[in-house]
């Protein structure tokens, strides 16, 4: 059975607005437990065309939290996924669309929701890609047609990740000489 297709979309503004209200049920379950919710990945950039998914990171000041982290998230239809997580990247699935519960019925836009720790060199790495891109919109249209030549030339997912990492390495450098990632 072929893989299925690499969807790139036009920026849209909705991916935003969606953030923040995704964003708000999260801080109102996690109450106390965390400093900040980031929206990172291609759909954070003004302008930039992407997958029509999500990244979001949840920061937290350090891993004593994490434990009622997990317990806050499963209530609202979260699931943690260690075998897709490593060092400063807690990962979680979502139950259905309906994740997370609002107590509304809304079905949400796919997205991933990850768990870091402030001092995490993976948050660093999607806040110094973030800004970098925001800031520069030759850098964007570069990452734009890469991901449109990959999205009609790569065979899956993994495949289209991989050779983006170049891509990524090469703005992470530029981004700042002083930070190591």
């Amino acid at each position: 059975m072929p893989s299925p297709r690499i969807e790139i979309l036009q920026y849209d503004k909705r991916w935003a607005e969606t953030f923040k209200i995704i964003k708000e049920v999260i801080s109102n379950s996690l109450s106390g437990l965390i400093i900040d919710i980031e929206h990172v990945g291609s759909t954070s950039i003004v302008g930039l065309a992407a997958k029509p998914i999500l990244d979001i990171d949840i920061v937290i000041e350090d891993d004593s939290v994490f434990p009622n982290v997990i317990n806050e998230l499963e209530k609202i239809g979260y699931y943690y996924q260690e075998e897709w997580s490593f060092r400063g990247r807690e990962a979680f699935g979502r139950k259905d669309e309906l994740t997370p519960w609002d107590g509304k019925d809304t079905q949400w836009m796919e997205h991933h929701l990850y768990v870091c720790n402030k001092d995490s060199e993976e948050l660093a790495r999607h806040l110094a890609f973030r800004d970098y891109l925001s800031n520069n919109q030759e850098a964007v249209m570069e990452y734009e047609n890469l991901k449109k030549n990959l999205a009609n030339s790569v065979k899956n997912r993994t495949s289209y990740t991989s050779a983006k990492s170049e891509f990524i390495s090469g703005i992470l450098k530029k981004s700042s000489k002083n930070q190591r990632y």
